[in-house]
């Protein structure tokens, strides 16, 4: 089972972070962590990569209904979606709430997971 989507951009790390976020907020999604990947496998344990950034991206009203329907669920949110520098493109891969959250059996969680899908492909959509 695929458990992404996504598309590949032109421009710098810097410049397709910037578009995404945007892109992101247009559908309520805001940042509420950003993780530079690269840079900590770097600091940690001197490994060498290509730039790769994980954002974790949360919409509040989708976050508040599914935590309603299951109290547990914050250990599969937010919805992150990866930066990896491919050459001289950036991959943009935004994980799929359909597959993700397809283990919870609470009420309602699988019409939040469709909606936040919706949303992100979306983003894609608007992004490539």
């Amino acid at each position: 089972m695929e458990y992404t989507f996504g598309t590949v951009m032109s421009g710098t790390m810097e410049d397709v972070e910037i578009r995404v976020t945007a892109a992101l907020a247009e559908e309520g999604f805001g940042i509420l962590t950003r993780a530079d990947v690269a840079a900590t496998l770097k600091e940690k344990i001197d490994v060498e990569r290509a730039p790769y950034v994980i954002l974790g991206a949360c919409n509040p009203t989708l976050s508040n209904r599914i935590i309603q329907a299951d109290e547990e669920i914050g250990a599969l949110l937010p919805c992150n979606v990866v930066l990896r520098q491919e050459g001289s493109q950036v991959a943009v891969r935004f994980m799929d709430p359909d597959a993700i959250l397809a283990v919870v059996d609470a009420e309602g969680a699988a019409a939040v997971a469709a909606e936040a899908r919706e949303r992100l492909k979306r983003v894609a959509a608007a992004i490539s």
